[in-house]
C-alpha cells in the first residue's frame, strides 16, 4: 500500500520547524502506574515502547507538578529533580522507537482527593467545591501562591528537556487547575488573577509564557509546545466555546505549535446547546481567527479505525489521537494501513502479551474492552425501547447491539426533553458504553432517570437473547440453565460469581430495576478476624475472639454451626473479594468488637457501593445474565428435587426456566410492615433503613416448598438513623471516634455496646433522639462523613459555642462533656460508661458536627433455616434438594442482635459457599 494514499500518513511541520512523520498521535491515557513517590515504574517504560514506533507522537500521559497536583493514585510526577533519571528513560524509550515524545504537565487542583496528598486540602483559585458528591472544599490560593504555581510548571518545562522529551504539552483541560483558573465556576477571585474573562486567562497564558521563556533557554527551537483544552463546562456559570476561542487566540498570539481538544469523540457536538448538532471542530473552523488557523489542532475520541480517523481530519483536524486503540493495538497506527475492522476488545488472557500494566487493566474504561470467551452473544441489531422515569417523563432509546457489544445508544425523542435529561442521558451513555453494561452507577441526583435509561438497555438485551434463540431454532419462552440466583445484593452476586467460576450457567432474577439491594445502603465494613489486612497493620485479633464477641452480641441464640463457619471463613472472603479486584484494606470498628476488624474500601468509603461496583464487574466480566424488573412467582418441583422457576416481568409476561439448582439471596423483610409488625407489633412507628424491595418475598417462596422458619421475631433496630430521610448513620462515625449526646448536652452510653443496648438507650431518653457528634478530622478519616454532609443531614459549626447555639444545647454542658470523653481519649479509659475501642482522637478539630438520630428497623436476623452448605431445611430439618439460601434470607447466624460489620461478612461467605455447593449440586445432577 501507498504510504500516502491516506493524509493520515502524510508529515506534518509544526509552526516551530519540527516535523512529525505522520498524523497520528498516542493520547495521553492516565496509567496509574508511578512509583508512591511519582517516579516511573519499568512496566511504564515498556508500555509505552510497545505503543512507540509507527506512530508520529506519543504524548505520555499528565505528571503533576507540584506535590499538592495528583488527581489520581499512581500518577507520575515531575515535581522535582528526582523525577528527570526516570523520565529520561521513558523519553529515550519512546524517541528509539522513531516517534516523538511529548509529556503532559498538569496540577489537578480542586478534583485531587485529599487522601491523595496526605490528607491536605487541595487548592483552587477559589474555595469552590467541584459540584460533584462528596466533594471537598479546597483551599484558595493566595496571589504569592499562584506566582509560585506558576514558577512550579516553568520548572515542570526544564525536568521536561532535561529528560528529554521533544516537547510539552500544557493540561488546560479536564477541570484541572490550569482549567480552573479560566473557569467562571472554579475561579471567583477578586485579584488580577479573577473577574472578568481577561483576568481569567491570566493564568494559564503565564503558564505558556513562562514554559516558552525555559524553552528559549535550555532547549533547541523545535522543542514543541501544545495546549489542550476542553471547549465547554457544564458548571453554571461555566465555560462557554465563544469563552475557548476567545482564550485559544490568546494563546496563538503568544506561540503555540498545536492545540488539543480534549473530547469524547472527535465530531462531538455542543454539550451545553443540545439543540445545535454541529460539531464543535466544524464551528471552531468557521469561527477561529487567523492566528489560531495557523496552529495545528488534534483531535481525539472514538478513534479506532482509519475511517474514524480520516472522517475526523476530514471536518479540519491536523493531527488525530487514539487512546483506547493504542492500548488494544499497540502497532495501532501500522494495522490501520491494512485494516479497517478493528474492535475495541482484547481476550482476558492478552494483558501480559499486550505489555498494559495492571492498574491500566483495571480501568473501568479499559476493562470494559476486556472480552471472557465463550461469553454469551446477542444478536446484532438496533431495538427500540419506551421507558419512563418516576416523574413520569418518557424516553425513546435505541439500542445498537453488536454482537458482544453494546454499539450504542440514542434519544429518539431528544427534541421533547430538557437539556438536563439529555445531559444525564448523555452521561449514563457513556458510562454503559465503556463498561459495555447496563450495570453500572447512577447519576447522583438524578436515579430515576438513569435507572430508566438502564432499563432499556437491559430490556434490549433481554429482547436479542431471545431473537438469538429463535434464530438458532430454540423456544424463547423456554430457558433453562443450571443455577437460578434469586436477588441481586451482596449474596446474589456473589453466589452467581462462585457459581460461574466452578462451571456451570447461571441466571439472575432481580425483581427490582437496578441491582444491589440493601447491600448498596451498606456503609460500616465487613468482618473478619486473623486477615492478611490485619497483620500488615499489627493488629493481633482471634477467630476465637471473633465468635464469642458476636455470640455474646447475638444473645447466645445464634447457631453455634452457622457460627462456626462463618468466622473460620471470614479471611478467606476477604482474601476471595481481593482477587475479584474488591480491596478491602482499611480496618475500623464497630459497636461489640473488641479490635479493628471491620475491614472498608482503603479510602474509608462506605462498603456497599463499593462492594456492588465491584461485584458488578465481576458479573460483567463473565457475561452472566441479569433479568431485571422480573419476579419469580414459582418454585417448580419435580420428584422431590427444583425443577424450575416461573418467573413474571413487568409487563406481566410469564416465562419458565428450567434448573437444577435455586439460590434464594432476596434479603430479609425490613421495608415490609406488615410482616415486622406481625412478628413484632412494638415496632409499628418505626421507619425502616431498608430499601422497598426488602419484603420478605423469598422467605415466602420457600415457605411454599416447605422451608422451616428460625428467629422470625428477632428484628434489629438499629440506634443511629436520621428519622426525616431515614437515613442510616455508619456506625463506622462512631467507631471513628464520634460520641452521642442527648439534647442536654451529655454522654448517655457506650456509643459502641451493641445496637440493641444503644437503641434502647436512646429511646429511654425522654425526647427520645440523640445526636451523633463528630469533628472535622473523624470527617477526613470516613468518607460515608461526606455524604451526610452534603446530603444537608448535618449541622456544621466552627466552635462548639456555635454548634450548642444551633442544636439549642446548654453550652456548659456540651463543652464540659467533650472535654471530659477528651480527657478519657487521652488516658484511653471511658471512667463513665466503659468504652474501650473506637477512642482514637479527642474532638477539639473544628468544624464540628452534629446529625439528630433515633433508632429504625434495620435488620431481621430470622429466616429460612439452612445448614452450614446453605442447603434450605424443611419443618422437619430434612434438606430441601436443589435449595440454598445466603444473606439476609436465612435465619440462625446473628441470633437476637446482628453486630454491625457482620451482615457484609454474611452476605460473602455464605454468598460464595452457596454458589459453590449449588454449582457442584447442579453437575451432579
Amino acid at each position: 500500500m501507498n504510504k500516502l494514499s491516506s493524509p493520515l500518513f502524510n508529515p506534518l511541520t509544526l509552526p516551530n520547524g519540527n516535523v512529525l512523520k505522520n498524523r497520528l498521535v498516542m493520547a495521553p491515557m492516565t496509567t496509574c502506574c508511578g512509583f508512591y513517590d511519582g517516579t516511573v515504574t519499568d512496566n511504564l517504560i515498556d508500555y509505552y515502547r510497545e505503543r512507540a514506533g509507527s506512530i508520529g507522537t506519543v504524548i505520555v500521559e499528565c505528571t503533576y507538578v507540584d506535590t499538592l497536583g495528583p488527581a489520581f493514585p499512581g500518577a507520575i510526577g515531575i515535581h522535582n529533580d528526582d523525577c528527570i533519571e526516570g523520565l529520561s528513560l521513558l523519553a529515550t524509550a519512546i524517541k528509539e522507537r522513531g516517534s516523538k515524545a511529548v509529556i503532559q504537565i498538569y496540577h489537578g487542583g480542586r478534583m485531587v482527593e485529599p487522601q491523595l496528598i496526605g490528607g491536605q486540602t487541595p487548592v483552587c483559585p477559589s474555595a469552590i467545591a467541584i459540584p460533584r458528591p462528596n466533594a471537598t472544599v479546597p483551599v484558595a490560593m493566595t496571589a504569592g501562591e499562584v506566582e509560585d504555581m506558576i514558577e512550579k510548571f516553568g520548572e515542570a518545562v526544564r525536568r521536561a528537556i532535561a529528560a528529554g522529551f521533544d516537547g510539552i504539552e500544557i493540561h488546560g483541560a479536564n477541570t484541572y487547575l490550569i482549567q480552573q483558573f479560566f473557569s467562571p465556576h472554579a475561579n471567583q477571585r477578586q485579584d488580577k488573577w479573577g473577574g472578568s474573562r481577561e483576568n481569567r486567562a491570566r493564568f494559564p497564558l503565564a503558564i505558556l509564557e513562562i514554559s516558552r521563556q525555559i524553552a528559549k533557554k535550555y532547549a533547541s527551537d523545535e522543542f514543541i509546545i501544545g495546549y489542550r483544552f476542553s471547549p465547554e463546562e457544564l458548571e453554571v456559570p461555566g465555560i462557554t466555546f465563544d469563552d475557548s476561542l476567545f482564550l485559544l487566540d490568546k494563546l496563538a498570539q503568544i506561540g503555540l505549535d498545536y492545540i488539543h481538544f480534549s473530547m469524547a469523540a472527535t465530531l462531538r457536538p455542543s454539550i451545553i446547546d443540545s439543540n445545535d448538532e454541529t460539531p464543535l471542530i466544524d464551528k471552531y473552523i468557521q469561527l477561529r481567527s487567523a492566528v489560531l488557523a495557523k496552529i495545528p489542532v488534534i483531535g481525539v475520541g472514538n478513534v479506532v479505525n482509519k475511517t474514524d480517523a480520516e472522517t475526523a481530519m476530514a471536518h479540519g483536524y491536523d493531527l488525530i489521537a487514539a487512546g483506547r486503540a493504542c492500548v488494544a493495538y499497540p502497532n495501532w497506527a501500522e494495522r490501520i494501513q491494512k485494516h479497517n475492522d478493528l474492535q475495541l476488545s482484547m481476550n482476558s488472557d492478552q494483558r501480559t502479551n499486550l505489555n498494559i500494566p495492571e492498574p491500566l487493566w483495571r480501568f473501568p474504561l479499559i476493562h470494559s474492552m476486556v472480552r471472557e470467551i465463550n461469553t454469551k452473544k446477542f444478536h446484532a441489531g438496533t431495538y427500540q425501547q419506551t421507558v419512563s422515569d418516576d416523574f413520569d417523563n418518557q424516553f425513546v432509546i435505541n439500542v445498537e447491539l453488536g454482537q458482544d457489544f453494546i454499539k450504542d445508544l440514542s434519544l429518539v425523542n431528544a427534541e421533547k426533553l430538557d437539556h438536563v435529561s439529555i445531559r444525564n442521558f448523555n452521561e449514563i451513555k457513556e458510562r454503559i458504553l465503556a463498561a459495555n453494561s447496563p450495570y453500572v452507577d447512577a447519576i447522583s441526583g438524578a436515579t430515576s432517570q438513569c435507572d430508566a435509561f438502564k432499563k432499556a438497555v437491559t430490556k434490549a438485551i433481554s429482547t436479542s437473547y431471545k431473537v438469538a434463540t429463535i434464530v438458532e431454532g430454540g423456544d424463547a419462552d423456554d430457558k433453562s440453565c443450571d443455577v437460578v440466583v434469586v436477588g441481586s445484593g451482596g449474596a446474589g452476586l456473589a453466589a452467581a460469581i462462585e457459581a460461574h467460576d466452578k462451571g456451570t450457567s447461571v441466571i439472575i432474577i432481580e425483581k427490582m430495576p437496578v441491582i444491589g439491594g440493601n447491600t448498596n445502603k451498606a456503609s460500616a465494613g465487613m468482618n473478619a478476624a486473623e486477615t492478611r489486612f490485619q497483620q500488615q497493620a499489627g493488629i493481633t485479633d482471634h477467630k476465637e475472639w471473633f465468635y464469642n464477641e458476636t455470640l455474646k452480641g447475638g444473645k447466645n441464640k445464634n447457631n453455634p454451626q452457622l457460627l462456626h463457619y462463618f468466622v473460620e471463613h471470614a479471611p478467606a472472603a476477604i482474601d476471595w473479594l481481593d482477587e475479584k479486584g474488591i480491596r478491602l484494606n482499611n480496618l475500623t470498628t464497630t459497636g461489640g468488637m473488641s479490635v479493628d476488624r471491620t475491614h472498608r474500601p482503603d479510602n474509608g468509603a462506605a462498603v456497599g457501593g463499593f462492594l456492588i461496583s465491584g461485584l458488578l464487574k465481576n458479573i460483567n466480566d463473565r457475561g452472566i445474565e441479569v433479568m431485571l424488573e422480573t419476579s419469580v412467582t414459582d418454585i417448580e418441583m419435580k420428584d422431590g428435587r427444583i425443577n424450575a422457576v416461573i418467573v413474571r416481568d413487568e409487563e406481566g409476561n410469564e416465562q419458565r426456566i428450567s434448573t437444577k439448582a435455586i439460590i434464594i439471596a432476596t434479603g430479609g423483610f425490613g421495608a415490609n410492615a406488615q410482616m415486622v409488625t406481625h412478628y413484632r407489633p412494638d415496632l409499628a412507628d418505626f421507619v425502616t433503613t431498608n430499601h422497598k424491595g426488602a419484603t420478605g418475598s423469598g422467605i415466602a417462596l420457600l415457605q411454599k416448598i416447605g422451608a422451616g422458619t428460625v428467629d422470625m421475631n428477632e428484628i434489629q433496630i438499629h440506634p443511629t438513623v436520621e428519622q426525616n430521610t431515614a437515613y442510616l448513620i455508619s456506625e463506622s462515625i462512631r467507631g471513628g471516634g464520634a460520641i452521642l449526646i442527648s439534647q442536654k448536652g451529655k454522654r448517655f452510653v457506650n456509643e459502641l455496646d451493641t445496637r440493641d443496648k444503644v437503641s434502647n438507650s436512646i429511646i429511654a431518653l425522654s425526647e427520645h433522639y440523640a445526636y451523633i457528634l463528630f469533628d472535622e478530622q473523624i470527617c477526613a478519616e470516613n468518607k460515608a462523613a461526606e455524604t451526610y454532609i452534603s446530603k444537608g443531614l448535618a449541622v456544621k459549626a466552627g466552635s462548639l459555642t456555635e454548634l450548642a447555639e444551633k442544636l439549642n444545647i446548654n453550652l456548659d454542658s456540651l463543652i464540659t462533656t467533650v472535654e471530659r470523653y477528651n480527657h478519657f481519649v487521652k488516658q484511653q479509659h471511658d471512667e463513665d460508661f466503659g468504652r474501650t475501642t473506637g477512642m482514637r482522637h479527642q474532638l477539639n478539630q473544628p468544624f464540628f458536627y452534629a446529625i439528630r438520630i433515633a433508632p429504625g428497623i434495620h435488620h431481621t436476623m430470622g429466616g429460612v433455616t439452612i445448614n452450614t452448605k446453605t442447603e434450605v431445611l424443611d419443618t422437619h430439618a430434612e434438606i430441601i434438594k436443589g435449595a440454598y439460601a445466603a444473606g439476609e434470607v436465612a435465619g440462625g447466624i446473628h441470633g437476637g442482635n446482628r453486630i454491625g460489620g457482620n451482615a457484609i461478612a454474611d452476605i460473602i461467605i455464605f454468598g460464595i459457599q452457596a454458589g459453590d455447593q449449588a454449582a457442584a449440586y447442579a453437575k451432579n445432577h
